[in-house]
């Protein structure tokens, strides 16, 4: 190669590379709940009554239409409009809610850590 076209070869890798890893999702924008159980999850919406508030697909009653309708939530990009959309923060947010947006009219839910996390998967997997 001769020498002017080291410098052109080396500007357009370093284009490519820097194209093509900003087309690539950031770690913290992956869905991932590997370890939760959507069953589990249904079972504790359906002890602590999430439906009384929320319609939510799978859950026949009660049908609560004061909170938003919770299928189709894998696809929305934020949580309560303004957190973002992952599972470890869905799972903190529908444990406690008022410590992670204060002025919301959702209360904290008597869920272990464990609970929130199969709540999450559960309302990712509802929308698939």
């Amino acid at each position: 190669m001769g020498d002017g076209l080291q410098p052109a070869l080396c500007i357009l890798l370093l284009a490519v590379v820097t194209l093509t890893s900003a087309c690539a999702p950031p770690p913290e924008a992956v869905t991932e709940t590997a370890l939760a159980s959507a069953e589990r999850g249904k079972a504790a919406i359906e002890r602590v009554g999430c439906a009384s508030c929320h319609t939510i697909t799978g859950i026949s009653w009660p049908q609560g239409k004061t909170g938003p309708a919770l299928d189709g939530l894998e696809r929305r990009g934020l949580i309560a409009g303004e957190l973002p959309n992952r599972p470890e923060v869905l799972a903190a947010f529908v444990q406690d809610a008022p410590a992670l947006v204060p002025d919301t009219a959702m209360p904290a839910m008597p869920l272990t850590d464990r609970e929130a996390l199969d709540v999450a998967a559960y309302l990712y997997e509802i929308g698939r």
